[in-house]
């Protein structure tokens, strides 16, 4: 098991009444996710554009580990494309939508900002549209703590505004939350954000600081270490996350009774609408991140201190009490265990 085993949610796929359709099946959080539900009898329809953003043979790897399990299928489809999503929903008809596919990455959006609207805004439209007319019980969809922007209030609170993104990445999770709350309050679509906090671990993605510094480091090439070092990380193992996010699908929200419009609640509305941080809640600088990954490779990093990247910032550090409230669950997994758990498949599947 990824976390504990007395932590692990044993949900009954017969509450939902019908299949779960997880967006992004072979990305990092997706494959995850979806590996988690079968293992426990879920049906999961799993869809994936499998685009070359990063290492597409990982991504095949992924889905490998998902092909041939009982009650699965595949479905390789661009949320962008409206037709063949609407012929998806008709032949799924999912009970739960876990929408976790998006073109990821603040620094890629300073270069390629097309590929945002249309991954992360024409397609959560289409997620939505898709949702309404399929009477879907449930919309979960990955949000993400860059939202939180130029906040400096810490910890980061769901009933923080969230006004001012620093990416257009970041812009377009906002985008996202809003398109819900207007789906939840004109179609009554339940909808939940995870705004997920520096997600980690095993199968990970190769554009993250983890993933770069290993293979830099085994290789003995020096990493690239921003802000001069002076950077926190509010780092969430990947394991942690599937706990919260097959917790909450289970957890469907409604109308908040005592939302005030005189005084609106972010994280809450007068529609079945919820944002939940999904994160550690305990924030790691990166000069300790780097130190515990030397500890676990056995090697000491070469380090060019670089000055901030543009879109960056300097600090994230979920409050996760929501996240307990409502399921009785929050990530807890260390630093140095998660690392150890990367490192340890980052050795096994490049056969170092």
């Amino acid at each position: 098991m990824d976390v504990l085993d007395e932590q692990v949610f044993q949900g009954d796929p017969a509450d939902l009444g019908g299949p779960v359709l997880v967006t992004g099946c072979a990305g990092f959080i997706g494959h995850h996710l979806c590996h988690r539900l079968l293992s426990q009898g879920y049906q999961v329809a799993g869809l994936d554009i499998v685009n070359d953003y990063y290492d597409v043979s990982l991504k095949e790897d992924r889905l490998k580990r998902l092909e041939g399990e009982d009650g699965y299928q595949f479905f390789k489809i661009d949320m962008a494309d409206r037709s063949a999503m609407e012929t998806m929903f008709e032949q799924v008809k999912p009970a739960v939508v876990i929408n976790l596919a998006a073109q990821a990455g603040v620094r890629y959006s300073l270069t390629n900002p097309h590929s945002y609207v249309q991954s992360n805004m024409v397609g959560f439209l289409n997620i939505l549209e898709g949702c309404r007319h399929h009477s879907v019980k449930h919309l979960l969809y990955a949000s993400s703590s860059s939202v939180y922007g130029w906040n400096t209030t810490m910890p980061f609170s769901e009933h923080h505004g969230v006004n001012h993104p620093i990416s257009l990445y970041a812009a377009s999770k906002k985008s996202n939350e809003m398109m819900a709350h207007a789906y939840a309050a004109l179609f009554n679509v339940p909808c939940t954000g995870l705004r997920f906090f520096t997600v980690y671990g095993d199968w990970g993605r190769p554009d993250m600081a983890l993933f770069i510094f290993t293979k830099k480091i085994l290789a003995g090439e020096p990493i690239d270490v921003y802000n001069n070092g002076q950077m926190g990380r509010d780092f969430t193992y990947v394991g942690d996350v599937v706990e919260g996010v097959q917790r909450l699908m289970h957890h469907i929200p409604t109308a908040n009774a005592d939302w005030d419009s005189a005084n609106p609640d972010p994280a809450s509305g007068a529609c079945p609408f919820r944002i939940y941080n999904v994160g550690n809640n305990s924030p790691v600088s990166l000069m300790d991140m780097i130190g515990t990954l030397e500890k676990q490779l056995g090697i000491v990093a070469e380090k060019n201190f670089m000055p901030m990247q543009p879109g960056d910032v300097a600090h994230t550090w979920a409050d996760a009490s929501e996240l307990m409230n409502a399921v009785g669950y929050k990530p807890s997994t260390s630093l140095d265990v998660g690392i150890g758990k990367f490192v340890d498949w980052y050795r096994a599947y490049y056969n170092l």
